[in-house]
């Protein structure tokens, strides 16, 4: 497929006068334009777009972001979009699905007088996947995603964090871009609360305010691992809402086949490794995955599913642990084996092929077990 003469035009001129923004918005309408008939090329192409324009940076070029008038620290930083699937089920699928919708048709609806706020708030504890959820709204919007880290706005002197905040939301209107406010308990907390500080309180107001200028087609992505410290006031102005707990089991058989497994070999691993790992978070699940599969090309050995196992069963019991490199001893394969017959009532013959050893095996493990009781 020939790239439209144009889109080259474009993408010189944005390059030289080292737009870094408009680089990356055109080299991602040259992609989707090749994904159809150049698809590595595309893939390709997307790849270098997700850098953080290194090549416009070692040139000399900064953008011109906000920072802090004391520390000269960066308010904002811009993100590359995920590579990550995303991960969510039931209700907040359907959330996420209907404001990505309303973004696209904002004009639209904004004619019809139909438009809403197009702001996003996230709760939930760490690792349930917030800020890859901001990404995905980023990359399914095709727009620059600007993190704000709260906790990194608050100065010292505490009556420039009031200011910081300005800059940012004087900022973003400048930018077609995704704003996404990290930490907001930070700095949103409940203005009764009578161990905060005057001066705190009246940062939330700013941030209210902030939120308030910004017309109905900015889009605005706020996390907080508190929610029950936000102020109501914060709450009323996202109307839309995603509570991210932990995954619930067909989700984590998802995370499990996509960061663990990925042929038919073990097919039967993913739901079995579902059902102990319930409590992980999506993210505990992630790092589990990626180092026993470190562990097994740089060891030259097949994966460990034992292992990972193991180590999915100490996290549950309040553990801190990755998968042993050395392998399980019997004893450890004993205990495994009958904790995944009784607590996820696995058959005797999944507990044989997770483990690597025979059924008769596992079977003496029960009887043990069952006569030693």
């Amino acid at each position: 497929m020939t790239v439209p003469t144009d889109d080259i035009l474009k993408l010189f001129d944005a390059a030289l006068s080292a737009d870094y923004t408009r680089v990356r918005r055109i080299g991602t309408q040259m992609a989707q334009a090749l994904a159809k008939n150049e698809p590595e090329m595309a893939k390709a192409l997307k790849s270098l777009l997700r850098r953080k324009g290194v090549p416009l940076q070692a040139s000399g070029y900064v953008e011109n972001l906000p920072v802090d008038a004391k520390s000269r620290s960066p308010l904002v930083e811009e993100q590359p979009w995920p590579t990550t699937p995303l991960f969510v089920d039931g209700t907040n699928r359907t959330v996420f699905l209907n404001f990505i919708e309303d973004a696209q048709n904002a004009a639209v609806l904004s004619e019809k007088g139909l438009s809403t706020r197009l702001s996003m708030l996230l709760s939930g504890p760490p690792g349930t996947g917030k800020s890859l959820l901001a990404g995905h709204i980023a990359a399914q919007l095709q727009k620059p995603l600007y993190v704000v880290r709260l906790d990194s706005v608050v100065s010292s002197f505490l009556g420039d964090t009031a200011k910081n905040l300005r800059n940012v939301f004087d900022f973003i209107p400048t930018r077609n871009a995704v704003l996404f406010l990290d930490e907001m308990d930070a700095v949103a907390k409940v203005r009764d609360d009578r161990n905060e500080l005057g001066e705190l309180k009246r940062v939330v107001n700013t941030l209210i305010q902030g939120l308030d200028s910004l017309d109905d087609r900015s889009v605005v992505i706020g996390a907080t691992n508190h929610s029950q410290l936000l102020d109501p006031a914060i709450w009323r102005r996202f109307p839309y809402k995603i509570e991210l707990g932990m995954p619930g089991e067909e989700v984590r058989a998802d995370l499990w086949s996509h960061f663990l497994l990925s042929d038919e070999q073990h097919h039967f691993a993913p739901g079995l490794l579902a059902k102990i790992s319930d409590g992980l978070t999506g993210a505990e699940i992630e790092d589990l995955s990626l180092a026993a599969r470190r562990y097994a090309l740089l060891d030259n050995k097949d994966l460990d599913l034992a292992a990972v196992a193991w180590a999915t069963k100490l996290i549950r019991d309040g553990a801190h642990a990755m998968p042993d490199r050395n392998g399980l001893n019997s004893d450890l394969k004993r205990k495994l084996a009958l904790h995944l017959v009784q607590s996820a009532g696995a058959s005797g013959a999944d507990v044989a092929r997770l483990l690597g050893v025979t059924r008769q095996a596992v079977s003496g493990y029960i009887k043990e077990e069952r006569d030693g009781n």
